[in-house]
């Protein structure tokens, strides 16, 4: 008797698949939009500088003037003892939130948020940022790390600045062990073996000489064991 493939395991949501959310420090999110960031600014201190499991880039703890203790994304040149500003009327420095409809054009920003409120989604690796292109109205648009332009509500907050911790990828990684341990606290699926390397049981292209045996391309209309590669492809071959 066969098993069930890779995709079908991983698509089921078991606990072998999921990120270990007890590894997590926090949920990174803004602080709620309230009125005195509505109507000024609210003005906090970095008082740690941590390392979280879930992410390459480090996490700010910031104390607020009423006592409120959040995280937040670190960008660089950030170190404690720093003050941070949220708000409206928020200086244009780096780790200060401010509405992106108040960020001037060509500024660097960060930890983007989708839809206003939603406490930022994007941009929030090591070393990334985008660029605030153009205000149309109530919209802005935003450069991405690709390339891409997207339009976002101005009422969306950002953070200034690139965020910490890039270069990460500049050392080489020369040991196995060092990849498993770095994607093991992320429940990353590694190291991937090769389908055709497999046996028949374990997956479709199994068996035969290295090679598929078949059509890569298949019909959406396929059960999950055989759905995979090509799934329902519009074309095949060279361009």
């Amino acid at each position: 008797m066969g098993k069930r493939i890779i995709s079908q395991r991983r698509g089921k949501g078991s606990i072998t698949f999921r990120a270990p959310s007890h590894r997590y420090r926090c949920e990174l999110k803004y602080r709620k939009y309230d009125e005195g960031e509505k109507a000024g600014k609210v003005v906090g201190r970095v008082v740690d500088i941590l390392h979280d499991p879930a992410r390459s880039a480090p996490l700010l703890k910031v104390e607020f003037e009423g006592g409120e203790k959040l995280y937040f994304l670190a960008q660089e040149g950030i170190k404690v003892g720093d003050t941070i500003e949220a708000g409206a009327n928020a200086s244009i420095s780096p780790g200060n939130v401010l509405p992106l409809a108040n960020i001037p054009e060509g500024t660097p920003v960060c930890n983007i948020e989708n839809h206003p409120g939603d406490g930022g989604k994007l941009i929030r690796s090591a070393g990334a940022y985008g660029l605030v292109v153009s205000h149309e109205g109530a919209k802005t648009i935003v450069q991405l790390p690709s390339g891409a332009l997207k339009t976002l509500d101005s009422r969306c907050r950002a953070t200034i600045g690139v965020v910490a911790g890039g270069g990460r990828r500049d050392k080489p990684i020369m040991k196995a062990g060092k990849r498993f341990h770095m994607l093991r606290s992320k429940a990353k699926y590694w190291p991937i073996v090769r389908k055709v390397a497999m046996n028949p049981v374990d997956h479709p292209f199994g068996g035969g000489s290295h090679s598929p045996g078949k059509p890569t391309t298949i019909s959406r209309r396929m059960p999950p064991g055989k759905k995979v590669g090509l799934i329902s492809a519009r074309r095949t071959g060279r361009r």
